[in-house]
């Protein structure tokens, strides 16, 4: 079977990154999909090990979805140090060493795409959460000049920036928040999480794959070097 365009998916097990490998196979793509047990994507190694796969699973890279991630709620005296490394290594360095594996296979195409999920977080910031609006803030200087230096190779780089989205990774926070504000878990996200936003509600994971979705298509290709926001007006106060 010829496989006529093949997407690396990270994160793919639940949540946004699911909702994307759903999507993109529903689209005709040929996806491969990695979570935890794939590779280690703290580690140089790792990184590596899943676009090899992804390049010798289908004999091409046409797209490259750093969708993994994770968060920690903290104030900042109390914020393991760990956990910033982790989440630097995670969110910021695991997009970094994904491109740079997949650069040469996503040029080969003509017609490469990268496309990060971002955050609102990297459009703005919360307290307690410094590691993750630090290395999503990273991500969005990560994804202008992978867009500048693949110009002239055809490869293209965005970064989808949602609000909360409807996942495990969202429903966890709600008991750190409680915690870490003193409020009832029952307020937390109409006043806090929800607190920034124009309209209070949750998106969906498919919401966001349907983004990511256009971004991979013909009609995304002229995005490149810039965030997408999703994020229901957070950003527009």
């Amino acid at each position: 079977m010829t496989v006529q365009r093949a997407a690396l998916v990270t994160g793919a097990r639940g949540g946004i990154g699911a909702a994307i490998v759903a999507r993109l196979e529903a689209d005709g793509w040929a996806v491969h999909g990695v979570d935890v047990d794939d590779g280690d994507l703290t580690t140089r190694e790792g990184n590596r090990r899943v676009v090899e796969a992804a390049i010798d699973r289908f004999g091409r890279l046409d797209a490259v979805v750093p969708s993994a991630g994770f968060q920690h709620v903290a104030p900042i005296p109390d914020f393991p140090e760990e956990q910033w490394d982790k989440l630097i290594a995670v969110l910021l360095t695991s997009p970094f060493l994904l491109a740079r594996y997949a650069w040469d296979a996503l040029a080969a195409t003509g017609d490469g795409r990268i496309c990060v999920i971002g955050s609102a977080h990297a459009l703005s910031a919360s307290p307690f959460k410094a590691g993750y609006v630090s290395a999503k803030h990273g991500v969005l200087g990560l994804v202008k000049t992978l867009a500048l230096e693949g110009a002239e190779l055809g490869i293209s780089a965005t970064a989808v920036c949602p609000a909360y989205v409807r996942t495990p990774l969202v429903e966890a926070q709600i008991s750190a928040q409680a915690r870490a504000h003193g409020i009832d878990e029952a307020k937390v996200l109409e006043d806090v999480l929800l607190e920034r936003q124009a309209v209070k509600r949750l998106l969906e994971p498919s919401e966001v794959a349907a983004v990511v979705s256009f971004l991979l298509s013909p009609d995304g290709r002229g995005i490149t070097g810039v965030p997408v926001p999703i994020d229901l007006g957070w950003t527009a106060r």
